[in-house]
């Protein structure tokens, strides 16, 4: 036991024949170990590889699949919300065009209705004038006609005896008395 970990511990010293050690000359042990590992894992590996690589394969086959699928499925959404965009488009050019039609229509009919209230206005207006000028005329013809009587009746207060009293009276009565015959006949 003592050559094992003496072998170990010494790099360069070569081992007995019966006991185990490391046989550090590069050149010989390389290809030969070299070429056992890889027959080694050509043997037991070529399964395992081909195994991985097959499933690799297959999750890649998968995912260009899916993406395939996905990309397709993107395509069909893309050309679908560009069909709802122009739709949406459209709808909102015809309601831009009615809108601006019946704007103009409500701005017509707005200046319409302005101007046939303003007539009215105006005809209301006329007439409340017209009113008062005919009240302030019939209060003036009111107060002329009272200050005209007020002073016939002072004129003939002032001129009026008895005996004129009693002609105008009789004068009065014959005219009543003609006109009575006038309208019998």
């Amino acid at each position: 036991m003592k050559n094992i970990t003496d072998s170990f511990l010494c790099l360069g010293y070569w081992p007995s024949a019966g006991s185990f050690g490391f046989n550090t000359d590069i050149l010989a042990t390389n290809p030969i170990n070299l070429s056992v590992v890889l027959g080694v894992l050509v043997f037991f590996g070529k399964g395992v590889l081909s195994d991985l690589l097959d499933n690799r394969k297959q999750k890649i086959l998968r995912t260009i699949r899916n993406s395939e699928e996905l990309r397709e499925g993107a395509i069909e959404q893309l050309e679908k919300a560009q069909a709802r965009l122009r739709k949406v488009e459209t709808e909102a050019d015809r309601f831009r065009v009615n809108g601006y039609s019946e704007i103009e229509r409500e701005k017509l009919n707005l200046i319409n209705s302005i101007y046939t209230t303003l007539e009215q206005l105006e005809n209301y207006k006329n007439e409340a004038i017209h009113f008062e000028q005919q009240r302030v005329i019939n209060q003036v013809r009111q107060r002329v006609l009272q200050q005209a009587l007020q002073g016939a009746l002072g004129t003939l207060n002032s001129c009026l005896n008895n005996e004129l009293h009693l002609r105008t009276v009789s004068a009065n009565i014959g005219m009543f008395g003609t006109m009575k015959e006038k309208i019998t006949d």
